[in-house]
């Protein structure tokens, strides 16, 4: 067989296991190795005293991996994004964050859900990880909605859907995997998710809104707070914007000039300061330590399922199934938007049968030079390119979209993580009540994503502004 011929049966192989059920970091590890084994031996004719030789060549060549690509500085993002999470809820800004929402937007209809969903917006600006997003939030705002009589269902379903909000408010551990995985810059990427973030929140309460207004008895607003009760409690989110302003001038130095330090630095006194916070807020050695081993578990997760996939990634080189797919789709004679849309719709498909992180390490190294491919290449010009952009900020928008498709991934059956969290918190509520729950955002999701693609200015606005063009 010839090697893209094998990329596509081990890749089909793996797909087959994912749906089964094997988690993706040891499935995707063991089909690069078996990947890597049947081409180094088909290059000696299948002879069998030539296997051992292909094993050996195929181990040390995705034994190289863990430590070649994951020894990355950028990737030492993910684990402080997620502690800055972690200390932020035992500091309690989130219940604080909870707190001045209800105060400020209670009085609308579905107001507690209008309030879960901008706090969790807020917090999704100090969390890198959605599904510690959903963690907290199913401890905080679900009993609230409960007590003035949502349906449990929906109570839980905004709080999945709200947790989502992370995946693209920076600080967001996903964006900083997808620079990695494309090699874009992440300070774009993650100046790229904040409007894009902010527009989702709005999109979702005004979903919740127009269900409010037009469903009788379903959410009932929150009122009776005055104006100084509401003032009282925005001191309490201060914090919140002290660190969002730290990482965002890590970033992007709006007074012009080079940045003043790298995102990592920003990610790591951004963590610092939050921590300070902490303790002055009475945060004590127990909340430290469950903090930090929270942080070290779900960061241990996300870099087994990085290690796994960056495995089968060597695989589809050698395969050279990426630069195969490229060729068929930039030979394709339909429009561009065409296939983009096709793409995304796939996206939303696969992301029924994997999570969030592993579909994105599995499909971007094919896909990606793909997309840009449909662009007119990575170096084409704004005026030349399909989508009038130039492939550097092709590859951010392009970025912004399938993060926002991995959002949707985190609440859609089966596997969808969010729910599992927020039914894991909540023990009177099934996967299937959240899931039913979320179903709405579904609409949101699909609206959020239109307006990104006919209006891609509203993605690459920052960052223009950061590449002072």
């Amino acid at each position: 067989m010839e090697p893209i011929e094998i990329g596509i049966a081990v890749t089909a192989g793996l797909l087959l296991v994912v749906i089964l059920g094997m988690r993706v970091a040891f499935a995707a590890a063991i089909a690069g190795l078996v990947g890597l084994i049947w081409i180094f031996w088909s290059k000696k004719g299948y002879a069998p005293d030539q296997f051992g030789w292909a094993f050996t060549v195929a181990a040390k060549t995705a034994g190289q991996v863990p430590h070649s690509k994951v020894a990355s500085q950028a990737l030492s993002l993910i684990p402080t994004f997620i502690l800055i999470g972690y200390l932020a809820y035992y500091a309690g800004l989130t219940r604080a964050l909870f707190e001045a929402a209800k105060r400020w937007m209670g009085w609308v209809p579905g107001g507690l859900a209008v309030s879960t969903i901008f706090a969790t917006a807020g917090f999704s600006a100090v969390s890198g990880a959605s599904v510690a997003t959903s963690a907290v939030f199913a401890r905080i705002a679900i009993p609230e909605m409960l007590k003035v009589g949502y349906d449990k269902r929906f109570a839980a379903g905004v709080v999945a859907a709200g947790g989502t909000l992370a995946s693209l408010i920076p600080p967001s551990a996903i964006l900083v995997i997808y620079a990695i995985i494309v090699e874009q810059d992440v300070g774009m990427l993650l100046l790229a998710g904040f409007l894009p973030g902010m527009v989702s929140a709005v999109i979702y309460a005004g979903l919740v809104i127009a269900l409010a207004m037009t469903i009788k008895g379903f959410g009932p607003p929150v009122g009776g707070y005055s104006w100084r009760q509401r003032l009282a409690a925005v001191p309490a989110t201060l914090p919140i914007f002290v660190v969002v302003a730290v990482i965002i001038l890590f970033v992007y130095n709006p007074f012009g000039g080079a940045a003043w330090g790298t995102p990592t630095e920003g990610g790591a006194i951004g963590a610092f300061v939050v921590f300070c916070m902490a303790v002055y807020r009475g945060m004590r050695w127990p909340e430290l330590k469950k903090a930090l081993i929270e942080t070290a578990k779900l960061s241990v997760m996300i870099f087994s399922i990085i290690w796994g996939v960056l495995i089968f990634v060597r695989f589809l080189g050698f395969a050279q199934l990426p630069t195969a797919f490229a060729d068929w789709i930039g030979g394709l004679e339909q429009s561009p938007w065409i296939t983009l849309i096709l793409i995304l719709l796939a996206y939303a498909v696969l992301g029924m049968f994997m999570d969030a992180i592993g579909m994105m390490l599995l499909t971007l190294p094919v896909v990606y030079p793909a997309v840009m491919a449909l662009n007119g290449g990575a170096f084409v010009s704004a005026e030349e390119s399909a989508f009038g952009m130039n492939g550097v900020l092709c590859g951010v928008w392009f970025g912004i979209l399938v993060v926002k498709m991995a959002e949707l991934c985190l609440i859609t059956p089966p596997i969808g993580l969010n729910c599992f969290v927020v039914a894991g918190v909540r023990d009177d509520i099934s996967v299937q009540d959240v899931f039913r729950g979320a179903s709405p955002f579904f609409v949101a999701d699909a609206l959020t994503i239109a307006t990104l693609l006919a209006f891609p200015a509203i993605v690459l606005w920052l960052p223009r502004l950061a590449m002072g063009n």
